[in-house]
């Protein structure tokens, strides 16, 4: 069993979706969305801590361990302009084995819109939604190390138009509770369309290859996190063909954003870059605080000369009794961002209080 997991892990790592991808965009963006209020205020993605959070694992898959047995998860995240975002996971540990399995849900319904052919007559209302159904496992390879695999069959509806996809994420986690230090990686969304909207326009998926760590500071209950993201692609700088180009006589040469060469890739490098912490308060922790920051996204949604918290996100979690409740918020832009509510328990927990 372990021989067969490893081997589809290599396959899904050695997919043809990870070469090229270096622009352009991509298909099915219900697979980009933060699975939890929890990854929605730590800014879009935590692969480093296992602590019981089933929905982590969502991202990266080798986060599961024996904690989760009969976890459930439900997350719901709302977004400007009516799109709404659900996921649902359930977990289950086999001792025998030694592996932890997961099943889960995700579906993004895009609203409904009226629709209308080349000539502006209308056609009816149309309406545009995506489900993934995902399936993963992880086994510890070493006292430390862990790897874990999802696979993910993905179907999108545009209106007339439809399209089926198989995705996977292939992630590492490892961890050394004496340093308080944990390390992950993930590959993200490799895959491929089985089906295409148009036939012969093959897009690609959006793969995302992750590096992240987390380190817990001793004398403080705080836990600091830095995820590298878009590993696969160096330039994340968009060339807006609309801004005035200002190249000076002297010194190095400059973007429209006023930027030298230096400056550019500079600022190239922190898009990379995810930045986030999380109080812990309590003797067992039930209540954590989170706020982060992505400069990615400030720099690409932020609105010249205005003022705004566009790139940054908060949120906090509660443990009442059996039951864990996270909320989250994504400052997208000044129009709106995102909130994300999530309601996680455990089967295990309620049969171990009777």
């Amino acid at each position: 069993m372990r021989f067969l997991f490893i081997l589809l892990c290599f396959f899904l790592v050695s997919t043809p979706a990870l070469i090229g991808q270096n622009g352009g965009r991509s298909v099915f963006p219900v697979l980009q969305f933060a699975p939890s209020a929890r990854v929605t205020g730590l800014g879009g993605t935590l692969i480093t801590v296992s602590d019981g959070d089933l929905s982590l694992a969502a991202i990266n898959p080798a986060l599961l361990d024996s904690q989760m047995h009969q976890a459930l998860t439900f997350n719901h995240r709302f977004h400007p302009g009516g799109i709404g975002y659900s996921h649902f996971a359930y977990s289950h540990h086999t001792q025998r084995s030694g592996m932890t399995w997961q099943f889960g849900i995700q579906h993004a319904g895009y609203g409904e819109f009226e629709g209308l052919d080349e000539f502006q007559n209308p056609l009816g209302p149309v309406n545009a939604s995506e489900t993934a159904l995902y399936f993963g496992m992880s086994t510890p390879l070493y006292e430390r190390l862990t790897i874990g695999a999802n696979l993910r069959v993905v179907n999108s509806v545009m209106g007339s138009y439809t399209s089926w996809g198989l995705a996977g994420d292939v992630g590492a986690w490892y961890h050394s509770d004496e340093d308080r230090l944990s390390i992950g990686l993930v590959f993200r969304n490799a895959g491929t369309q089985l089906t295409t909207y148009v036939p012969g326009n093959r897009e690609s998926m959006p793969l995302d290859i992750q590096l992240g760590l987390s380190q817990r500071l001793k004398y403080l209950p705080f836990r600091f996190s830095v995820t590298a993201t878009n590993l696969q692609r160096w330039n994340l700088v968009f060339d807006n063909p609309n801004a005035v180009e200002n190249t000076p006589l002297f010194g190095d040469e400059e973007d429209p954003s006023g930027q030298s060469a230096f400056g550019r890739q500079v600022d190239n490098f922190f898009r990379h870059l995810i930045f986030s912490g999380e109080f812990l308060f309590g003797q067992n922790e039930n209540l954590r605080l989170r706020v982060a920051y992505n400069h990615l996204r400030r720099q690409e949604l932020t609105v010249r000369d205005l003022r705004s918290l566009t790139g940054f996100s908060l949120g906090f979690g509660i443990k009442l009794a059996r039951f864990r409740v996270g909320f989250g918020h994504e400052f997208f832009h000044l129009a709106g961002g995102a909130t994300h509510f999530t309601f996680s328990t455990s089967f295990r927990e309620f049969r171990q209080s009777r």
